[in-house]
Formats: structure tokens, C-alpha cells, sequence
């Protein structure tokens, strides 16, 4: 796990009982502005499916 950006997490919730196009979306802006944890691989499965663009390494880890 790397380092927590306090600020983006408290402006940016994940909404309550989000669609998976929800989950995805705030999971590439999380991966983009915070290193505290990687996008789960269930996600990274479904953005590669539905052909949403490479994941940045950071999200890999």
C-alpha cells in the first residue's frame, strides 16, 4: 500500500449502492490521486471486457 491522500477521499465518496460503471469510474479517479490501495482485480477484469483504456501501473501493484 503507498501513501493515503486524505483530502481526494474526503471529496470524492464513492456513492452509496454505486452501479459498476460507478465503481470503475471512481476507481480509475482514485488510482489517478491516490496511492493508498490498487484497483480491485474483479474491476481491472471487468474494465478490460467492456474495453475501458490500460490501467495505470500504480493500480496494478
Amino acid at each position: 500500500m503507498g501513501r493515503f491522500n486524505r483530502e481526494w477521499h474526503l471529496l470524492h465518496r464513492m456513492p452509496k449502492n454505486p452501479t459498476i460503471e460507478q465503481r470503475m469510474r471512481w476507481h480509475l479517479q482514485h488510482a489517478a490521486n491516490c496511492d493508498c490501495r490498487p484497483i480491485p482485480q474483479r474491476l481491472l477484469d471487468e474494465m478490460a471486457r467492456r474495453g475501458y483504456p490500460p490501467a495505470t501501473a500504480r493500480s496494478l501493484k
